[in-house]
Parts: C-alpha cells; sequence; structure tokens
C-alpha cells in the first residue's frame, strides 16, 4: 500500500505522516452469527474458532452453555447455547453487542420498532421477528422499562430455550 502524505493544518501546525489504516469493524449479532462463531456451527467448529469458551455441560440436555470470550456473560449465566442436534442455536446478546441494525441491550423499545417494523409480540409478552437477511434465524426482544433487557438470536429450529 503507498503511503500518502497527510497534511493536517490544525492550530497553526502543520501535521504530516501516513493515514492511520482502518480499524477492524466491531462484528455484529447477525445475521448469520457474531465474528466467527455462527449459527448451526458444531460445538467443535465453534470450538476451533478459539472465540467460545464452555461454561456448563450438555449433561441430560441436548444443550452445552457457552460464553463468548470477548463477552463473557456473569456469573450462573450462560452466553450461548450449542446443540447436539442443530450446532449453535442461540447466541444472547451481551453489553456491547448490536444487530446490524444498531440495536442492542439498552436500546429503547422505539429503536427496536423503527429497526424491524414487521416485529410481532408473542402472547407471553416478548417481541420477536425475522433476521433481515437469514430467514432461517429470529431475534427475540425482552424489555424492562421500555429497554432491551434481553436479546436472543437464534435459528428458528433450535431446540435449547423456549
Amino acid at each position: 500500500m503507498k503511503k500518502m502524505l497527510v497534511a493536517l493544518l490544525t492550530g497553526g501546525m502543520l501535521v504530516t505522516g501516513t493515514p492511520a489504516l482502518a480499524t477492524t469493524a466491531k462484528p455484529a449479532l447477525g445475521p448469520y452469527g457474531y465474528g466467527p462463531v455462527r449459527l448451526g456451527m458444531s460445538a467443535t467448529k465453534a470450538r476451533a474458532t478459539g472465540k467460545i469458551v464452555r461454561k456448563l455441560p450438555a449433561g441430560a440436555g441436548s444443550c452445552s452453555g457457552w460464553d463468548l470470550k470477548a463477552h463473557p456473560s456473569g456469573k450462573d449465566r450462560v452466553g450461548l447455547y450449542i446443540s447436539r442436534k442443530v450446532g449453535v442455536a442461540v447466541i444472547l446478546a451481551q453489553k456491547g453487542m448490536k444487530t446490524p441494525q444498531g440495536i442492542g441491550l439498552g436500546s429503547s423499545a422505539s429503536q427496536v420498532r423503527k429497526a424491524y417494523p414487521k416485529a410481532k409480540v408473542s402472547p407471553s409478552g416478548f417481541t420477536y421477528t425475522a433476521v433481515p437477511g437469514n430467514a432461517k434465524a429470529y431475534y427475540a426482544f425482552l424489555y424492562s422499562k421500555g429497554k432491551v433487557r434481553e436479546l436472543a438470536f437464534g435459528l428458528d429450529r433450535q431446540d435449547c430455550v423456549n
């Protein structure tokens, strides 16, 4: 890459140098996964990304609980579930994670409605919508005081959570 001379006149000073390289964008929660961890990916392949750590073995159930190393979920919680049957089944948003439409924990209900105008409310009270760009996945939102308290991103056919 050619070096470019950049001059910036600020407060009477001339500063020269090479421009900063573009920073790596933060991964988005969707439409197919979070960074290299993809919905439907087997536990073996997900572990091979080096981005997750097991917190809860599958035991008698069909799903194991994991965390994204960059976004630990805290005590007595998990950040994603991996199903023996369907692979990475659900990724639960943690602080700092956002959908490609900019929705994350703390977003307002009106921001969710604007980003996902086709979202519906289930009989149990959570808001859900198809993931734009991935017809096999959904987002589910739970609110507290009008703000997103929980955000789940999962496969329609997941078998880990209700």
